[in-house]
């Protein structure tokens, strides 16, 4: 059965790679993190799968620097999106595993979604820019 609000969202494109450490890290903080474990591995299975070299260059993939505004503020954001291990918050850098990070993983510059945030209200998120830094492997 399809969920209206995921039938809504934009399409998404991960990185082959980048999908496999996404599933294992969302169903490994299924527990801790019940609510974005969701939403992540439900974006995951949405996913058009791309190899490395082949995804397009203004798609949100993790290490991508992204410009985004969030409408329940007005605010416009950048961020760098990284595992957990590398989240930072005062540096700009922002884990996989918020509910921010798993909205923004996947779009393109120009599309916005309906993202549940901590306190389970739908905000806007809208891409900006996404600058690609080096990839590395996860």
């Amino acid at each position: 059965m399809t969920n209206s609000k995921a039938a809504r969202r934009p399409p998404i494109h991960l990185i082959d790679t980048e999908a496999d450490a996404l599933t294992n890290l969302a169903l490994g903080a299924e527990e801790r993190l019940p609510q974005v474990s969701e939403l992540l591995l439900e974006e995951i299975g949405r996913a058009t799968i791309h190899s490395a070299t082949q995804i397009p260059s203004d798609v949100v993939t993790m290490r991508s620097t992204v410009e985004f505004t969030d409408d329940a503020s007005g605010a416009t954001r950048s961020v760098q999106l990284v595992y957990p291990k590398d989240a930072d918050i005062s540096a700009g850098r922002i884990s996989i595993l918020t509910p921010v990070g798993a909205g923004l993983i996947g779009l393109r510059e120009g599309e916005s979604i309906l993202w549940p945030d901590r306190e389970g209200h739908e905000r806007k998120l809208a891409i900006v820019k996404v600058s690609q830094s080096a990839q590395s492997n996860p």
